[in-house]
């Protein structure tokens, strides 16, 4: 095995390890646990083990190779995949606006120095609004808007707020890779009468590069956290989301059928970091050490 082939199957063994290793937790917990759940006075801190409750592993799993409804042609797993791949390019949309206005966010923060003073404690503030609260009117808002043609429609206003999610893990570790070059290389390009343009694109962006690929991960997981959040707020059919409510209405007849979309959840965070990890490899010369975002 080559050197380089070897990493990457030690953090797909240990991944598959850590579903199993859950898996099992699930399993064992279910076997041993009190069927009325674990309570400290009237608070329930871990769940009741009935199958209600907790379905077994191979209960879920086999309920995705079963028909959606009783009569339906389509399978369970298809209806998801269907689901996931809405949320995903809805998550995708977000994402890259997010990175988009992170990035010139923190360009525009490292430039002017007032201009951080006064836009980085409003960056930060911005992450605690409930998204909740915000997705109604989001879609409210968006709903005035018309531009000839143009209307805007409800997977634009989940986006927008996929996009408010990511832009800030983006916006804080660019800032901090674009400030990173040591003072002897700004002082070096200043020698040589390199103007900031140039010394953003041949020095301060390479050098952010360790920082900024932690961002993206975490706006890529912030991004589809805010698509499967948004999606149950407005209403917007057709993606994971609302299909995690909708399913969880059938909880007391087919236990099963609920954790279905959740797996869909778990497939589009997978894919939406295999992205990024993409991404790093085509940035591998620039990778002599990530900084966690």
């Amino acid at each position: 095995m080559t050197r380089t082939g070897s990493p990457l199957a030690r953090r797909i063994l240990f991944g598959v390890l850590g579903v199993l290793a859950l898996a099992g937790v699930w399993e064992l917990y279910k076997a041993l646990g009190p069927a009325t759940g674990v309570m400290i006075g009237d608070l329930t801190v871990l769940p009741r083990t009935s199958d209600l409750a907790m379905p077994h592993v191979w209960d879920m799993i086999a309920r995705l190779f079963r028909p959606v409804r009783s009569g339906d042609d389509e399978q369970m797993w298809q209806a998801v995949l269907a689901a996931s791949f809405f949320s995903l390019g809805v998550a995708a949309v977000g994402w890259l606006v997010g990175v988009v206005v992170g990035l010139l966010l923190a360009i525009v923060m490292q430039r002017f120095r007032t201009a951080e003073s006064a836009l980085l404690p409003w960056i930060v503030l911005s992450q605690t609004v409930p998204l909740i609260a915000i997705a109604p009117l989001v879609k409210r808002w968006g709903s005035q808007i018309e531009i000839g043609s143009f209307s805007w429609e409800n997977w634009m206003s989940v986006a927008l707020i996929a996009s408010y999610l990511a832009f800030f893990p983006v916006s804080i570790g660019a800032l901090r890779g674009l400030a990173s070059p040591d003072a002897n290389h700004v002082e070096l390009m200043r020698t040589y009468a390199v103007g900031w343009w140039a010394t953003l694109v041949r020095l301060r962006l390479p050098a952010s590069v360790p920082y900024l690929l932690p961002a993206l991960r975490l706006a890529a997981a912030n991004a589809v956290i805010g698509t499967v959040v948004a999606e149950v707020s407005i209403g917007l059919r057709g993606g994971i989301g609302r299909m995690i409510v909708d399913y969880a209405a059938a909880a007391g007849g087919d236990p099963a059928k609920p954790w279905a979309p959740i797996f869909g959840a778990v497939v589009v965070g997978l894919l939406a970091a295999g992205v990024v990890a993409l991404i790093g490899l085509t940035l591998r010369r620039y990778r002599r050490g990530e900084t966690p975002a």
